[in-house]
């Protein structure tokens, strides 16, 4: 299964890490120093869980080169869905699911007001998590 993450952030990029650690091929789309840091050392989980790291791992900013994915796990704080749908296209094909995973209700709406409700299955995490430092949950 070919999975995307989404906004790689603490809620994103600890479910992101769990399925990489299980071998799920997960492609980690983030930013700035904290897409730097996956790239250079992987992406460390410190948790109640089980401390570990995914590296090497496989992270970018442009969705354009994960191209088409089986799941997309949307990791992005609420504000910011209708902000990334057109990012969010070249992840998108037929069967892809897309898991909302924010606070707030609005985002399985705005999602399956873009890609059709086929594709959009609601989510919920109970789970606080944060990014510590860049490439550090």
């Amino acid at each position: 299964m070919r999975i995307a993450i989404f906004g790689a952030g603490g809620a994103g990029g600890y479910f992101g890490a769990r399925l990489a650690k299980a071998g799920e091929d997960v492609t980690f789309i983030a930013r700035g120093e904290h897409l730097n840091a996956i790239r250079n050392s992987g992406l460390r989980i410190d948790s109640i869980g089980g401390d570990f790291v995914v590296h090497p791992a496989n992270a970018t900013d442009n969705p354009e080169k994960v191209g088409p994915v089986d799941l997309i796990l949307l990791g992005v704080k609420a504000w910011q869905v209708p902000l990334v749908l057109k990012e969010l296209r070249p992840l998108v094909e037929p069967e892809t699911v897309i898991v909302p995973i924010q606070n707030g209700v609005e985002a399985s709406s705005q999602l399956s007001d873009e890609f059709g409700a086929k594709h959009v299955v609601g989510g919920l995490a109970k789970i606080i998590s944060f990014i510590v430092d860049p490439g550090h949950i």
